[in-house]
């Protein structure tokens, strides 16, 4: 199983942030976050 960032606590702290910037709610919007804090974890370009 991979390992998340996010717990779902936080999670349901941060998509409303998101959706008051306008940040399009697609069906992967936390993978997607997920995913760029991954890239900023381990310092790939």
């Amino acid at each position: 199983m991979p390992r998340t960032m996010l717990k779902d606590e936080h999670w349901t702290r941060l998509r409303p942030i998101l959706l008051e910037l306008n940040i399009y709610d697609k069906g992967n919007l936390r993978q997607t976050v997920e995913g760029i804090l991954y890239r900023m974890r381990v310092g790939c370009p």
